[in-house]
């Protein structure tokens, strides 16, 4: 991707920290919670090797702001930043896989102040939060997203999966109505897709990924 790319690229490792779950488990979230201790050998060779690392929530029952205070301590790291999926996020009675979640903007918005304000506070380089959407009523409310702190640098994540014709068809959508101040990303499924866009075609897409 450098050669196509008008900024240095930098590798990075997602972590999925919080996994829905199919049982509501001891705290009836449906999310289990991986412990810091697990995670942290990972985040330490990542980084080592000059990895970013992102801690990936899929919150089920519980709350986004919770769950990311719980790894506050590795997102005191320069290193390590936050990822926040919908898809995974459950009303009262509902169970994962069985519908497309959504997250309220005020949830996101309240874990934006959180991290910024951390970010700030630890003095720490810009942190990357990503937000993952294939759909737009995965976001409600999407037009307030909190754009104003320069310790964040929000992604808005279109890692919908399909034909090429599908996942542009969703790129338009996702990057059409998200409010200014944002970059966006794009999600390649080696598997999933068919076929698999190279490097050049991701990189052709606009807004530049």
């Amino acid at each position: 991707y450098q050669p196509l790319s008008t900024v240095h690229v930098v590798p990075a490792f997602e972590i999925i920290a919080t996994v829905a779950e199919a049982a509501p488990g001891p705290d009836g979230t449906y999310s289990y919670q991986t412990p810091v201790a697990q995670l942290l050998p990972w985040i330490k060779q990542a980084t080592a090797a000059g990895v970013y690392v992102v801690l990936d929530l899929q919150p089920g029952r519980a709350s986004l702001l919770a769950q990311a205070r719980a790894y506050q301590s590795l997102l005191e790291l320069p290193d390590v930043g936050l990822g926040l999926d919908p898809e995974w996020k459950l009303l009262p009675g509902q169970k994962p896989l069985r519908q497309i979640g959504h997250v309220d903007i005020s949830e996101v918005n309240d874990v934006i102040g959180w991290i910024a304000a951390l970010t700030a506070r630890h003095h720490l380089p810009q942190k990357l939060l990503v937000i993952h959407q294939f759909q737009l009523a995965m976001i409600v409310g999407e037009q307030h997203l909190d754009t104003s702190n320069d310790d964040l640098a929000i992604v808005i994540h279109m890692d919908g999966q399909g034909t090429p014709a599908a996942k542009e068809t969703t790129w338009n959508a996702v990057t059409s109505v998200a409010p200014p101040g944002v970059s966006f990303g794009w999600k390649d499924f080696l598997v999933m897709d068919h076929p698999t866009f190279t490097p050049r075609q991701t990189m052709e897409q606009s807004p530049l990924p």
